[in-house]
């Protein structure tokens, strides 16, 4: 499992599925994840499947969560903010 190195950057806590998780400022929510060792955020909408960040750079779309109640949304491109709330997106939710 990928993980941070000891004692870099200050740690910001946000909720993904209502856990509290630690991060560092600066990281994207999709790194955060990974590092928490959640490997999920999202369903697909063809087969329900779980899918997770993959590319990490904003072209695979693998990362997509819902966050503070606005889905589609790239983990791997946003950065992590105190406080904000972080969900799968379900495959039913999908914004057209």
């Amino acid at each position: 499992m990928p993980q941070r190195i000891d004692g870099s950057g200050e740690t910001v806590r946000f909720t993904f599925e209502g856990r509290e998780i630690a991060a560092r400022a600066g990281e994207t929510i999709a790194a955060a994840l990974i590092a928490a060792g959640e490997t999920t955020t999202r369903e697909s909408v063809v087969s329900g499947a779980p899918r997770g960040p993959f590319c990490m750079m904003g072209v695979c779309f693998e990362c997509l969560v819902e966050i503070d109640g606005v889905p589609n949304r790239q983990a791997c491109m946003i950065a992590v903010e105190p406080g904000i709330a972080v969900s799968l997106q379900k495959a039913d939710e999908v914004a057209a």
